[in-house]
């Protein structure tokens, strides 16, 4: 067995040249750049164009991704059978071979004893053979011909099937046959089925790839694991080119170019696109190419078809390429079949498919120029000749070339699709839309008219198309439609549609937008911008990620709905007008792997606990990244406080703030909180229960919750109507070293309550940083002894809010001596809204002698707290001081009168004076 397996490694090594895209294994590992490969997802149908699926993953943050090699496909966790996804040209193929000689190499998985790639367009040559596993295996490789059995428990085998999306076998999983032994006599599909299925080798390992459309093929419960790879991320892009060209002067200025333009950008996520390009820009930035340097998708394929037929090097000497008259027969041949075979839906094509569009199959071998590095021809270990386009995109083109060429042309035969049929097509053909109308262009008719004898068309009038993609625009269509068609008007060098929207939003402060109006058209446009806005550093696009929208018609949410524009954005705010309906679309857009929204409030909304359940759907999905959720006054009752408590601990490793203000959580809901607040998964941060009717049991079941939880940093328990033993409970847990609350906002608390709290802080006076008592009678031995935990050199409190606490100036005097101890922490006091009189401030104005408080930002607020001229003459001493660097003062809603004023501008016209902000 390790005879064979050595002279399997040898025979890869010495093939390898001849069965891969790469043309030997030496450039594999010169030019090799390492693909980006996601862990997750599942083998469910994936319809959208691929070019649009780039788009997509093109906004999403690479962070949230679980990366992984495809090295280690099986190791870890058990996996007998992977299936790797990807677009066309996005390197599954590639990533396939170098799997297969890093293994050859003896440099991984060497665990593994034999490996078998089966191709699924080479199995598709045999698929009316009846064979033997055994047979089909020799039949692939001969050196295995003296191998009788394969033994798959006591070895390592894996079975590689590459291209599941060319596969035109049946793949009947349900209906075929069982087949169980290596020599028994089965068609191909029926074999191939059984493997994967594991009745035959049971213990032997599976690699599957597949573009997105074709993975649902296989059943799910086949599939161990699902990768995607999503080719270069933005620095491999970079790395690519750097390691093309030697010359670091044109790599940067390729690099630069191809970030000057979107699409391009976008593309180049296609490991295939990236060669393309630099075949191009390499060319044009030296001079050696005419015209300007291709900024659209067209214009770069434009250029790309040309320099390829422009090369004289053949296969054989003594066979001429450069005639003129055939080459452009060839090019208009390889156009027909890329039309006809994009219709079928068909990647990969057999002699007989080149026969019936007139291309000679020997021919193919011959034209090195435009064959070899557009159309490739492939032989496959003596099953005879599969042909192909060197990607999608390029058989897009080529077919929308032969479309154009036979609309304006009377020596060609025209397709049957009218030409103002095809510009309405989308979906599938959605790239072909766009290279058709950028064909339509007179400076890429241009470029073209030599090679193809072409004479320019005027058959188009490129106004009157932008205006007809303008209307159908206006007639508010889907979010797929709108966006290609705004493609379409980007390759016919039109943007005044997004430019008029930029503009309008740049002056309406980006997407904050309260009750703006705008138009379908105007819509999609935004929809546009969301989609083709650069990275996160680009500040231009930074506040295009926030929607605040909340006084906008049902009519506009209508659009916003059928756009599906919440999937592109981190923050959204606004109101919900059909409950069911909105809320079983934001579960949708949270449960989408590709989702961006990070914010979600709706505030203000009558959820009820009906909506509460739908959104709770959304939110305990895995592909769920929300990190901030407002639900404040949406009339949720216990009920729905139980489903999104519920919805959260199936799902809680992203949830960092949520305001449950205005609520009844009742029981159950606050008790689920607690216990998703003790589980160590959990990142919750912020809680807000204002306002919601919490008991003494709430505080009970919470109260362990402050001890437990690793995350709990702000809790706010303000506006409820709490006994002294619901206080006491919560003190409990606030007075346990695990407590690591550092904001606190509390309710009822009187004066017993304020020595339960204060016995709890100077336990535990470590950790809280702001302490909110606004709305409370404390009374001033209250605040003493509230305040005694302030000597303890612990102690980190930083913001003090005694906001309507019925404090009078002798309340003054018991802050003044307690503070005084502590100033060098404190940053900011809130008096507003108690009757301090003048005295009281004069008592506060020795603060003003603490020397700490130099370097210190300090800010008193002192709202509604009957102050007179007379406090005015003692703030403008305080402004003056040249110990206390007071930034902010907040003295409004107080009887200061003129006079008052002229002596406060006494303090802020001395040159000591800091401040920086005055009510």
């Amino acid at each position: 067995m390790l005879l064979y397996s050595r002279v399997l490694k040898e025979k890869k090594l010495d093939t390898f040249g001849s069965t891969v895209v790469m043309p030997s294994v030496f450039l594999v590992k010169e030019i090799y750049t390492e693909l980006y490969i996601t862990e997750g997802g599942s083998g469910e149908v994936n319809d959208e164009h691929e070019v649009r699926q780039i788009e997509t993953t093109s906004r999403r943050i690479a962070s949230e991704d679980i990366p992984i090699q495809c090295n280690d496909l099986f190791k870890g966790k058990p996996t007998r059978t992977a299936l790797t996804k990807g677009v066309a040209g996005i390197g599954k193929t590639v990533s396939v071979q170098k799997f297969i000689l890093d293994w050859a190499e003896g440099k991984a998985n060497q665990d593994i004893l034999f490996i078998f790639p089966l191709p699924f367009r080479e199995l598709n040559l045999m698929k009316d053979k009846h064979l033997s596993l055994m047979e089909l295996l020799q039949h692939f490789l001969p050196e295995t011909k003296y191998l009788q059995s394969i033994d798959s428990d006591s070895s390592k085998v894996l079975f590689i099937y590459d291209g599941l999306d060319e596969c035109r076998l049946p793949l009947d999983f349900q209906n075929n046959e069982n087949v169980s032994n290596v020599t028994q006599l089965a068609s191909v599909d029926v074999l191939v089925t059984n493997l994967i299925r594991r009745t035959l080798l049971p213990s032997a390992l599976h690699w599957i790839t597949s573009r997105p459309a074709a993975a649902n093929q296989i059943p799910p419960e086949c599939v161990d694991q699902v990768t995607e790879i999503r080719g270069f991320n933005d620095p491999q892009k970079e790395e690519y080119f750097r390691k093309k060209f030697s010359d670091e002067s044109l790599a940067n200025k390729i690099v630069a170019h191809i970030k000057s333009s979107r699409s391009l950008y976008i593309m180049c996520h296609i490991p295939v696109f990236c060669w393309l390009a630099a075949t191009v820009l390499e060319r044009v930035l030296k001079g050696a190419e005419s015209g300007e340097v291709p900024k659209t998708l067209t214009q770069m394929f434009t250029h790309f078809l040309v320099v390829q037929t422009k090369r004289k090097h053949h296969k054989y000497p003594g066979k001429s390429g450069g005639d003129p008259q055939q080459t452009k027969r060839i090019i208009l041949a390889l156009g027909k079949l890329a039309f006809q075979q994009l219709e079928k839906g068909h990647l990969i094509f057999y002699e007989e498919d080149l026969r019936e569009c007139g291309i000679d199959v020997a021919e193919v071998s011959v034209y090195s120029g435009v064959c070899t590095e557009i159309f490739r021809e492939e032989f496959r270990l003596h099953q005879g000749k599969v042909f192909s386009f060197v990607h999608l995109s390029v058989q897009e083109f080529l077919a929308a070339l032969y479309a154009f060429i036979s609309f304006t042309n009377k020596n060609v035969t025209k397709p049957t699709t009218d030409l103002s049929d095809m510009f309405k097509m989308n979906g599938h053909l959605d790239l072909f839309l766009r290279f058709l109308l950028g064909l339509s262009l007179e400076s890429n008719q241009t470029l073209l008219q030599d090679l193809l004898e072409l004479k320019i068309s005027s058959y188009h009038n490129k106004e009157e198309i932008i205006k007809y993609i303008k209307e159908m625009i206006r007639q508010n269509p889907s979010t797929e439609k709108s966006i290609n068609l705004f493609h379409c008007l980007n390759e016919l060098n039109d943007h005044s549609l997004v430019q008029e929207v930029q503009t309008y939003l740049k002056k309406e402060g980006y997407f904050r937008l309260s009750g703006a109006r705008l138009s379908p058209a105007q819509w999609s446009a935004l929809v546009f911008i969301l989609l083709n806005s650069m990275s996160k550093d680009d500040d231009d696009y930074d506040d295009l990620e926030v929607f605040n929208l909340r006084k906008y018609d049902a009519s506009d949410e209508e659009v916003l709905c059928k756009l599906n524009v919440l999937l592109f954005l981190k923050v959204i705010d606004f109101t919900v007008h059909n409950i069911e309906k909105s809320c079983a679309l934001l579960a949708s857009i949270l449960s989408s792997n590709s989702s961006n929204l990070r914010e979600l409030n709706l505030s203000s909304n009558e959820l009820l606990d009906p909506g509460m359940k739908l959104l709770s759907a959304g939110l305990e999905n895995p592909h769920c990244k929300l990190e901030t959720l407002r639900l404040c006054n949406c009339n949720i009752g216990e009920e729905g406080c139980a489903a999104l408590a519920s919805a959260l601990k199936f799902n809680p490793s992203h949830m960092k703030m949520l305001n449950l203000n205005l609520n009844r959580p009742g029981e159950s809901g606050v008790k689920l909180l607690s216990e998703l607040l003790q589980d160590p998964r959990c990142k919750l941060e912020k809680l807000q229960l204002s306002n919601c009717n919490l008991t003494e049991q709430n505080c009970a079941d919470l109260a362990p919750a402050l001890i437990k939880s690793k995350s709990l940093k702000d809790l706010d328990l303000s506006y409820n109507d709490l006994p002294y033993s619901g206080m006491k409970l919560i003190s409990c847990g606030l007075q346990d070293p695990q407590c690591k609350v550092e904001l606190l906002c509390s309710c009822s608390v009187t004066e017993e309550g304020c020595a339960a709290l204060a016995a709890a802080l100077k336990s535990n006076p470590s950790h809280l940083k702001e302490l909110n008592l606004n709305l409370n009678e404390p009374g001033d031995s209250g605040v003493m002894l509230l305040l005694s935990f302030l000597e303890d050199p612990q102690c980190k409190l930083e913001k003090l809010q005694l906001c309507n606490c019925n404090l009078s100036e002798k309340s003054c005097a018991v802050l003044s001596t307690a503070l005084g101890l502590n100033l060098s922490r404190l940053k900011e006091l809130d008096l507003s809204n108690n009757n301090l009189q003048d005295s009281g401030v004069k008592l506060l104005s020795c603060l003003s002698d603490v020397s700490a408080l130099i370097h210190h930002n300090f800010c008193p607020r002192l709202r509604d707290c009957n102050l007179t001229e007379q406090s005015c003459a003692v703030l403008a001493s305080v402004l003056s001081s040249n110990t206390l660097s007071l930034k902010v003062l907040d003295i409004g809603n107080n009887d200061l009168q003129n006079s008052g004023v002229k002596l406060l501008s006494n303090g802020l016209k001395n040159p000591q004076c800091k401040l920086e902000e005055l009510r």
